[in-house]
């Protein structure tokens, strides 16, 4: 290749051979590299290789990063910097809309700093799905749907205004109204393209769809062939503002599946297997493509349910590559017959396209798995990877058999039953099953327990649509699983209110309830704050436990329940057949119902359609908001961009391991009592109206308040409590770690926290780490960190480094009552940091920690004090050099 820095300017386009009637380019990297065998590249590399390709030039793109690139190899040892420009960006409402807010706080930024505010506009298509503020309030009734969506509107309207202000206002936003369905699954059934085109000045030019997703979950798109992952909202900004998302790229690990599944074994049994086997395998960072003969017989609908999954066993991405599975998919979907020639054609003329005479790429590292070793699960108490074969369940609630007529409210009792997300809604055989299991049951006089809350709360209308055309809504709503509306709900921590007698029960019986969910999280506090087990699985596993009412009876030998004449039934005597779920998927998820479920997706409903936005360039601030308030960030900027050392700090939590986002961050209910209610209450918002930490994200008042306030976050700092305290050093009573970071503050003593391994594992938050940053931590040191939260540190300004291996706070012996050192001076991609500790009784000792700032990239904008401001410092630049 040339050596010069320019852009190619058309050197590498070729004709892709479609058969449309306009003429179709490519960047080919055959043509840019006839020397390397491509073939032996993952399919992810390609992509990449593709998109540095295209963007030579921008953004100081080199033809030395192409270069790097395209000559990975699989034992890596130094990652490869990656200059990334995703196509688009995909968000949810609890991350995206206060992303917007982030948006329109720069548009005043720049009009402070005297430049023009209408120059911030994002650069790529922008998609936001508003599917997280729906709350189970109502359920099990046929006016749920309807009663749900009005209290949505009713407590939500405030930060609905700002999003239809928003697509008004911005360039390349569009808004997908409530009620709509699930951003991931909207993504994979409508909005996903798998390959992409733009007018230029040479003509349309083809090129993969990417994209990043301000939920952790978006690697969901990966199944359909389209590579994205999971960022904070932070790099979501910049990816809008055109800024590339510097990746670093190391290893790649390939999954070879073989063999089939068995009759009776999901595609969910399948991803709880294989996230339990990866998690086990160490891809935390690492990103995961899948091959073998398998794929050949594998739907998209499960390689999505697969793919959704990725942040579980904290993969980069979950990569399936383009074949006859995904074109299939398309025209199913509805997406055009011109749509999907081209998506096959520029797969071909790239080299993305697989089929069983494909060479398998070289990787990493190899993880294999016969699909017929795959047997029935469920995975919990507490963590996606906990596998539980489903004849082992029991065990871990009773040592004895349960008959049904045995079964009571008490320890081990299922309170919420819950078939929601779109890891499973979007999988129409898992959810033709529940249905036939649910007619199955119905026909044969069963029902659900008493004490159970269920619910249904699809990904997407289409799901409703082949449901009630199959005719299994009506037996589902027997049981009460009626749609309770469509979007996250249960999974995302938003399961409602129990019965008050329910409730009322559990507290004062200090009872160990359960919930079976459909969803892909069940950490701690985060489906309900009263459950303690929370289990994944399949639809129809969620039906037979809402009938069972107890996780103590083992569906695979005991009786769930009794028929209408007394009868014992046995879980095996009503599970569907699988022929008849294919029968039934065949004949009623057809085209008619995708085009019946997104006839009118960016219509809403009538409470939408006549919210009136503000008509300002400027958002107008209302200071006497509880939802929306101009974030401080801008704040941030350090002095002369340079970070200094952090001095006699003190510890402000020191934890252990598996610390989710969920844990630092809470997006269900707001707890009474705690710091965010109390702020609440200050501002007249009675009880009943606190909403969900996750509706509140736009006033960073209320989240910095939640932060570090799950009611089962256990501090080592103050034994034996469970909830959001700490204690500020000298003192002996504990106090919310709010409190606490305030009285250091005032008394200008720094702040760390300590931590074990895979902390910030969970959803993508990055009021995980705006939080951390707001209550004025400068440092996390753990044992290890998840990649999402780690990368939103650094993004933030908050430096993440970590022990060295062998070394943790147990090793060191730390008690919580001594103070730190860290000199900063050597904070670099892959150096190591000297921490000195000063103990109570007066010895000094060091230890080095890993500076987890992993590319040249995150260390400047970490000097500049985060994201915020380096992306204003950028705009304004860009401004005053254009002028």
């Amino acid at each position: 290749m040339p050596s010069d820095q320019s852009r190619p300017q058309g050197a590498y386009l070729r004709p892709v051979p479609t058969t449309g009637s306009t003429p179709v380019l490519g960047y080919s990297l055959a043509a840019a590299f006839p020397d390397i065998d491509l073939a032996k590249l993952p399919y992810s590399v390609r992509i990449l290789a593709e998109n540095v390709l295209r963007n030579l030039g921008v953004n100081g793109i080199s033809q030395d990063d192409l270069s790097a690139l395209i000559h990975w190899q699989p034992d890596q040892t130094q990652p490869i910097e990656v200059s990334y420009h995703p196509a688009r960006v995909l968000m949810q409402d609890y991350t995206g809309i206060p992303t917007l807010v982030d948006i329109a706080t720069l548009r005043n930024d720049m009009a402070d700093a005297g430049g023009d505010p209408r120059g911030v506009n994002p650069q790529i298509p922008v998609d936001l799905v508003i599917d997280h503020s729906l709350v189970v309030d109502f359920s099990g009734r046929p006016d749920a749907l309807i009663g749900n969506m009005d209290l949505e509107f009713s407590r939500n309207a405030e930060r609905f205004r700002l999003a239809k202000w928003a697509q008004k206002t911005f360039d390349n936003v569009r808004v997908v109204p409530p009620g709509k369905g699930i951003l991931h699954q909207v993504n994979i059934e409508h909005i996903a393209t798998v390959v992409r085109t733009s007018e230029t000045a040479r003509g349309v030019v083809a090129y993969p769809d990417t994209m990043v997703g301000t939920d952790s979950h978006s690697t969901m798109v990966n199944g359909l062939g389209v590579l994205g992952w999971g960022v904070g909202g932070i790099e979501a900004e910049a990816a809008m503002m055109g800024l590339p998302l510097v990746t670093p790229l190391g290893r790649v690990v390939g999954v070879r599946l073989n063999g089939k599944l068995r009759p009776g074994v999901t595609a969910t049994d399948l991803v709880l297997t294989l996230t339990q086997k990866l998690r086990a395998a160490g891809v935390v960072g690492a990103m995961v493509e899948f091959c073998g003969p398998a794929l050949d017989e594998l739907p998209v609908a499960d390689r999505a349910t697969i793919a959704n999954m990725g942040p579980e066993y904290g993969s980069t991405c979950v990569l399936f590559p383009i074949d006859a599975a995904t074109t299939a998919y398309l025209s199913l979907t509805g997406r055009g017959d011109e749509q999907v020639a081209l998506v096959e054609a520029y797969a071909r003329f790239q080299g993305l396209w697989r089929d069983a005479n494909s060479v398998e790429p070289t990787y990493s590292a190899l993880v294999t798995l016969d699909l017929s070793e795959v047997e029935p699960c469920v995975a919990g108490p507490s963590k996606p990877h906990q596998r539980v074969p489903l004849g082992e369940v029991a065990a871990q609630h009773g040592d004895k058999p349960i008959a049904p007529a045995e079964v009571r409210f008490e320890d081990g009792a299922v309170v919420i039953a819950a078939i929601t997300s779109c890891t499973n809604t979007s999988n129409p055989a898992v959810m033709i099953a529940a249905g036939l299991l649910a007619r199955n049951a119905v026909r044969r006089g069963m029902t659900s327990r008493p004490w159970v809350k269920t619910s249904l709360t699809p990904g997407s209308r289409a799901v409703g649509a082949y449901l009630a055309s199959a005719g299994l809504l009506e037996p589902m709503e027997k049981l009460g699983f009626g749609i309770a509306g469509y979007g996250c709900a249960t999974c995302g921590g938003n399961s409602g209110p129990l019965d008050p007698a329910i409730e009322a029960a559990i507290r004062d019986r200090k009872l160990h309830v359960c919930s079976a969910l459909s969803g892909n999280r069940n950490f701690e506090a985060r489906i309900h704050l009263l459950v303690r087990g929370n289990y994944l699985m399949s639809p129809p596993l969620v039906v037979a436990y809402a009938i069972a009412g107890h996780m103590g009876i083992d569906l695979t030998r005991d009786a769930i329940g009794v028929d209408a004449d007394g009868k014992p039934v046995f879980l095996s005597e009503i599970w569907p057949d699988a022929a008849e779920v294919q029968e039934i998927v065949a004949r009623h998820v057809t085209p008619a119902a995708f085009a019946t479920g997104y006839a009118d997706v960016f219509k809403g409903e009538d409470a939408w359609e006549t919210l009136s936005p503000p008509l300002s360039e400027l958002f107008p601030w209302d200071d006497g908001s509880t939802y929306i308030r101009r974030p401080p960030y801008a704040e941030l900027k350090r002095a002369d961009d340079a970070p200094a050392d952090i001095r006699s700090a003190r510890a402000l939590l020191m934890l252990g391991d598996g610390i989710t986002t969920d844990h630092i961050s809470p997006a269900g209910a707001i707890a009474a009592g705690t710091p965010a209610a109390k702020y609440l209450q200050d501002h007249g918002v009675a009880g009943i109206d606190f909403n969900a930490y996750g509706s509140r994200r736009s006033n960073h008042e209320v989240m910095v308040r939640g932060t570090f306030a799950n009611t089962r976050l256990r501090n080592e700092l103050v034994p034996g409590i469970e909830g959001g305290y700490t204690k500020v050093f000298g003192d002996q009573a504990p106090s919310s770690v709010f409190e606490a970071a305030e009285r250091y503050r005032a008394a200008g003593v720094p702040v760390v926290v300590i931590a074990g391994k895979d902390y910030g594992a969970g959803s993508s938050r990055d009021w995980a780490a705006k939080g951390t940053r707001l209550l004025g931590v400068g440092a996390v040191i753990a044992e290890s960190f998840e990649r999402i939260h780690r990368a939103n540190l650094a993004n933030l300004g908050v430096l993440p480094l970590q022990f060295l291996p062998g070394q943790s706070r147990l090793t060191l012996g730390l008690e919580g009552n001594e103070t730190f050192d860290i000199d900063t001076s050597s904070a670099a991609p892959g150096g190591t940091v000297t921490v000195t500790m000063h103990r109570a009784d007066g010895r000094t000792e060091q230890f080095q920690c890993r500076c987890r700032l992993d590319t040249a990239s995150e260390v400047e904008v970490w000097q500049r004090g985060g994201m915020f401001p380096f992306v204003l410092d950028r705009l304004i630049h860009q401004e005053e050099t254009t002028a």
